[in-house]
């Protein structure tokens, strides 16, 4: 509510900075405080939210557009992970990808590049940090490749597959060799993009990203078995 002080001057209430009802909920899904399955009740997500019922009712219609929740016999619950849901992913990614780095090839400008070529030594001097830094760094260098494509729809579906890939948190960067091996796939690629050769591009960027699939499920068979 806007008030006018003593002296005649118009006061505006301080922002609100807390997140919104469909941020929060969407960080405890994504970050495993609401677990697969687990049923979602309004009431309930309106109290811990600290808001009435009709924000959370609009973020719970959100997230399942989102696809990270479903209806079920008994009400919204929190979309259960699976291995053919890891499938899905990568088989539309894979195919995303690619296409975003032969976009980027043909359409990439020096800026694109420049931001591109920083990566390179930055990532090559995180070999000893953790998984969650090199998960972070390693998002940030393919929204360059992606941003570099010139493509909104583009980059807008591939968040999303990102978004629902980080419903898995074992990064495939943890496992034996891979930063070193995806290090030089990242280096590749931007040697190809700065060629302009989109073919080439596409062949890495899918290379890539169907060795992330192969190590991500085998990631999913430890964890099931453990």
């Amino acid at each position: 509510m806007v008030t006018v002080s003593s002296e005649g001057q118009r006061r505006f209430p301080p922002p609100d900075r807390r997140p919104s009802a469909y941020d929060k909920i969407k960080q405890a899904i994504l970050s495993g405080e609401l677990e697969p399955g687990q049923s979602l009740i309004e009431a309930t997500l309106a109290e811990w939210c600290q808001v009435s019922r009709t924000p959370v009712r609009e973020a719970l219609t959100r997230l399942e557009q989102d696809g990270l929740i479903r209806r079920g016999d008994r009400g919204l619950v929190v979309r259960e992970s699976s291995p053919e849901e890891i499938l899905d992913i990568y088989e539309t990614r894979i195919v995303l990808e690619a296409t975003a780095a032969r976009f980027a090839a043909d359409r990439r400008n020096q800026n694109d590049l420049l931001l591109m070529r920083r990566m390179i030594p930055r990532m090559a001097s995180l070999a000893d940090a953790d998984a969650t830094t090199k998960a972070a760094v390693n998002a940030e260098f393919h929204r360059l490749i992606w941003r570099a494509s010139h493509n909104g729809s583009l980059i807008d579906l591939l968040g999303r597959l990102s978004m629902h890939l980080g419903r898995y948190p074992a990064t495939t960067l943890a496992y034996p060799g891979r930063w070193e091996t995806a290090n030089r796939e990242h280096e590749e690629l931007v040697d190809a993009i700065e060629a302009r050769d989109g073919e080439r591009a596409g062949q890495i960027a899918g290379h890539h990203f169907t060795s992330a699939r192969d190590i991500r499920l085998k990631l999913w068979e430890t964890e099931s078995l453990a």
